[in-house]
């Protein structure tokens, strides 16, 4: 058997994209390593009530999470960094360059992660990540932040649909 992947989730704030995300990773494959951050944190903040009522919607929750901020540690113990939205790869690609080839939006995984019995890191390499056009028209999940509730559920729902498609292509 394969080790478990080390998933890597990021948004801007870490409040609501990213900890959506990985929280359907953790509750779909216990077995991974799910972490969540984000490029511009408030250290240690909960999630806001808006947040916990879109994860309520998908019967889920992060009542334990505090925001983080994302480190070249992280980076480094990811397999792979999924990204919810294009100016967080880009992020990735002028901070972190050395991970800029396992880094990649949901919603490109979603499409483009070739399925199969290769090992995670191997199809990952294989997409030229590094390189790829970014496209936040059609990339980007929105940022609900500062929204009202419905924007949030709305952003949950997206997260849950491209979640539904892209686990089962990263593995079991």
């Amino acid at each position: 058997m394969a080790d478990a992947p080390s998933l890597l989730f990021i948004c801007t704030g870490n409040a609501t994209r990213s900890v959506i995300a990985g929280v359907l990773a953790a509750q779909a494959r216990p077995s991974w390593r799910v972490r969540t951050a984000g490029t511009f944190v408030v250290e240690g903040q909960p999630v806001s009530w808006r947040t916990r009522r879109a994860l309520e919607s998908l019967d889920a929750n992060a009542d334990h999470h505090r925001g983080t901020q994302l480190t070249a540690d992280h980076l480094a113990d990811a397999d792979l960094v999924v990204a919810l939205a294009c100016e967080h790869v880009a992020y990735i690609r002028r901070n972190h360059p050395d991970a800029a080839a396992k880094t990649a939006t949901l919603r490109r995984l979603a499409t483009a992660l070739p399925p199969g019995p290769e090992p995670l890191t191997t199809r990952v390499a294989g997409l030229g990540l590094d390189k790829a056009d970014l496209d936040a028209a059609r990339e980007d999940v929105e940022d609900p932040g500062g929204g009202e509730v419905d924007a949030y559920l709305a952003c949950a729902t997206e997260i849950a649909a491209l979640m539904r498609t892209t686990v089962p292509l990263i593995g079991t």
